[in-house]
């Protein structure tokens, strides 16, 4: 029995099969002896759940269907029954067709998702503040976990930046990396700030990176020791007081990208050095994905999930209590509640446009 990516044929049969002996291998307590292996296999046994049910009702449908016309030939009140089954077969074939359609294979993983506050000054950190207790209320209304891996605060209490973990407790089809995987790019805020005395409307913006948390379950990333700098550093927490009276605290440069990761969480240099380790693997992950999509010139990286980070994707305009994002023309006046974490409707405009394009995309090239 092998393990299936979610990059096996989106066929019916094949993902009853696949259903079938992903079941079998999570009733094998050997597998629960390698945590990793378990969350991975729990998490692909959650995304084609959805496909198997439905996949199922309409073999089910279909043949009390065919015994519903038999028995109707020879006794006529099987004829309604018969007429009532047929009608819901067209309703479970689209739903099926629309589950078939390929989802992002990053859909059911973590997230790890970085703000950085940009021009604007102190400003754009405290708008980045707002931007991390939005996303923390969004992931708690969802059950779902976050975790503070790096931050830098700013005098007044805002973030220059800030490196958040967010995890789902019970693996999903729809994980953490399905709903926020359109927030990366430039958020832009107009209010007056707390620092403008005049009561003027000012302009500032922080930028949102998010990449799937593929962490040690990526296999895929090698990565050189020689490749790496490692220095630590003493732990501390916001406004700058000492959580950690040693050296715990570890930051890692990837010398041939570039990328600088740092995690001073946890209470030890190892713990923190091997979370900081996941966090370079996705980096790395999401970077080389992104070069791919490049160099294929995929066709999906438009205007829902842009590779250009640097694009203004959405305003949050407090004199008019308006939220507006650019990619899909979705515009509301809620924003006080969007920033306490009432993100739904924005994420659902965000995902009935990327989905709509997907299926698109599958019809022109079929």
């Amino acid at each position: 029995m092998t393990e299936t990516s979610t990059t096996a044929p989106q066929t019916a049969d094949a993902l009853l099969a696949e259903h079938a002996d992903l079941e079998l291998m999570l009733a094998d307590p050997a597998v629960h002896a390698d945590p990793a292996r378990a969350r991975r296999l729990g998490r692909r046994y959650a995304e084609i759940g959805p496909v198997v049910a439905v996949a199922k009702e309409l073999a089910s449908v279909r043949d009390d269907l065919a015994a519903a016309r038999e028995l109707a030939a020879d006794d006529p009140t099987f004829g309604a029954e018969a007429d009532d089954l047929a009608a819901r077969v067209p309703a479970l074939e689209a739903r099926l067709a629309e589950l078939l359609v390929p989802r992002d294979p990053h859909d059911a993983d973590d997230v790890v998702l970085e703000v950085k506050s940009g021009e604007g000054g102190e400003e754009s950190a405290l708008f980045a503040g707002d931007l991390v207790r939005m996303y923390t209320r969004f992931a708690e209304s969802r059950g779902w976990s976050t975790e503070i891996l790096d931050a830098t605060t700013s005098d007044l209490g805002g973030y220059k930046d800030v490196t958040l973990s967010v995890r789902a407790r019970v693996p999903a089809a729809d994980g953490v990396w399905s709903a926020l995987k359109f927030e990366g790019g430039v958020h832009r805020v107009q209010r007056v700030p707390v620092t403008e005395s005049q009561g003027r409307i000012h302009t500032s913006a922080a930028g949102v990176l998010v990449y799937p948390d593929t962490g040690a379950d990526d296999a895929g990333i090698e990565i050189d020791d020689n490749d790496l700098r490692v220095d630590v550093f003493r732990s501390s927490g916001h406004g700058g007081q000492s959580v950690n009276t040693t050296d715990s605290a570890v930051r890692i440069t990837h010398l041939p990208t570039g990328i600088v990761v740092s995690c001073q969480n946890e209470r030890s240099q190892l713990q923190n050095r091997a979370r900081a380790m996941e966090v370079l693997r996705s980096r790395l992950q999401a970077l080389a994905e992104e070069e791919a999509a490049a160099r294929a010139s995929d066709a999906r990286r438009s205007q829902v999930r842009t590779v250009d980070r640097s694009e203004r994707i959405r305003t949050y305009n407090f004199p008019e209590n308006r939220i507006a994002d650019h990619r899909v023309g979705y515009k509301a006046h809620n924003l006080s509640a969007v920033l306490d974490g009432d993100l739904g409707d924005v994420i659902a405009a965000l995902v009935a446009a990327d989905r709509a394009e997907t299926v698109a995309i599958g019809d022109s090239g079929s």
